[in-house]
């Protein structure tokens, strides 16, 4: 069993979390994240409106009695969605963690405290996660550039980015982007971190609500299998490579805006990549840690075998270094 201030926070038996993920985090992927004993959260604007995030709640509760959360993740839109509506009926329900992600959440995170929820923010950058610590945030999710979806524009791998942020945040700290098994577990937290966020692994098991092919073709791929997209836009969001990342690559390179490859990268088609299982249908999100994933497991699975082998490299790895230390020493 390990034990962080993270666990203790939020009130999960492993220091491990199901990252929000459009399209991916349903009732019942999350379901079987908590009743694994780690912290699953569902995506809120995957549902359609803020009456149909209440049902999810709902539905999700009827298969776990374990805690759970929600993401609200705002962004810049075309058309934002309602956002107020969908605070207030994670409130309404009774939730009790909020996953936060994205521009100024301040007007959420101060609604949210109101309530008593614990807000964990996603950031990317020191800076960002300072200033959402002034905010009154609870914890930090620090998302280093191998992650999936939006690493930021300053590139920064989980190596640097994670003991850098260790250093000047106060708050628990969860590490994202690149982590699969228990060597990245240890790594977080000798690193400083107090858990580790997934989400390509977490779309990778038997619960997970998308197209066994897309399972499939993530266990094929190796760790050069992404593309950065919306990098000339700095709005940078890593995908899996398929035939669309590859032209809007391309097109971005000849001068492309954002009209040019709208229908190209439209959610929609996204979505169905999900549905049908054909990967080069539209746009969408895996990490470099695809190379680190070789089976579909149930989520049970995956987090026992990512406890058990934590443990063993604390156990037997490291202490068999130090005891060898000492032996010399003693010599």
């Amino acid at each position: 069993m390990i034990k962080t201030r993270f666990t203790e926070l939020v009130g999960v038996e492993h220091p491990i979390v199901q990252g929000g993920m459009q399209w991916v985090g349903r009732a019942e992927l999350v379901a079987a994240v908590a009743n694994a004993g780690a912290l699953g959260l569902i995506t809120a604007l995957t549902q359609p409106t803020p009456e149909d995030l209440t049902k999810e709640i709902a539905r999700c509760r009827d298969l776990t009695d374990k805690p759970f959360g929600v993401n609200l993740t705002i962004l810049p839109a075309i058309k934002p969605p309602p956002y107020a509506e969908y605070r207030q009926a994670i409130i309404e329900a009774g939730i009790k963690i909020v996953e936060t992600a994205g521009n100024k959440p301040q007007e959420h995170v101060t609604e949210f405290k109101k309530h008593g929820i614990k807000i964990i923010h996603k950031c990317t950058s020191v800076r960002h996660a300072l200033s959402a610590e002034r905010m009154g945030v609870d914890a930090i999710s620090i998302d280093g550039f191998e992650c999936a979806g939006h690493p930021g524009e300053d590139d920064t791998p989980g190596l640097i980015l994670i003991p850098a942020a260790a250093d000047k945040v106060k708050i628990p700290m969860i590490a994202s982007g690149g982590f699969g098994d228990g060597r990245g577990l240890v790594a977080a937290l000798a690193l400083g971190a107090e858990g580790i966020n997934m989400g390509t692994r977490f779309m990778c098991t038997k619960e997970s609500p998308i197209h066994q092919l897309v399972k499939e073709r993530i266990v094929a791929n190796d760790e050069r299998e992404t593309e950065l997209i919306f990098r000339t836009m700095r709005n940078t969001s890593r995908v899996a490579r398929n035939a669309i990342s590859t032209k809007v690559v391309a097109m971005e390179k000849e001068g492309a805006k954002f009209e040019d490859v709208r229908e190209l990268v439209a959610g929609a088609r996204g979505k169905m990549v999900y549905a049908s299982g054909d990967a080069d249908e539209g746009i969408w999100s895996a990490g470099q840690v695809q190379g680190l994933i070789h089976d579909i497991p149930s989520c049970a699975e995956l987090v026992s075998r990512i406890v058990r082998d934590a443990e063993a490299i604390m156990r037997g790895r490291f202490e068999g270094m130090l005891s060898g230390a000492q032996r010399q020493a003693a010599e």
